[in-house]
């Protein structure tokens, strides 16, 4: 499931959540949130945000993303070192 999802451009997706706590409205609380998802749009991350805004007490006050293919073509290097071992 995860390859086929991959194939279909979903990357995956962290975000860090700010929230305000309930019962103290001075502090913020932080909450990380990773899932694969779809950029620029990031549809599963606006649904949580939406349960977030529904379900759950804590005010959001911010929302960072970040997000990163995971499959990528490969890469070539050069050694840096040879080492021979008998």
């Amino acid at each position: 499931m995860t390859l086929v999802r991959q194939l279909q451009d979903y990357r995956i997706t962290t975000a860090e959540i700010l929230y305000r706590l309930p019962d103290h409205p001075n502090l913020l609380q932080s909450y990380i949130w990773q899932e694969l998802d779809i950029a620029p749009r990031f549809p599963v991350l606006h649904k949580f945000l939406d349960f977030w805004s529904r379900e759950i007490e804590g005010t959001l006050h911010s929302v960072r993303v970040a997000s990163a293919g995971m499959i990528k073509p490969a890469t070539v290097g050069h050694a840096d070192a040879l080492l021979l071992i008998h």
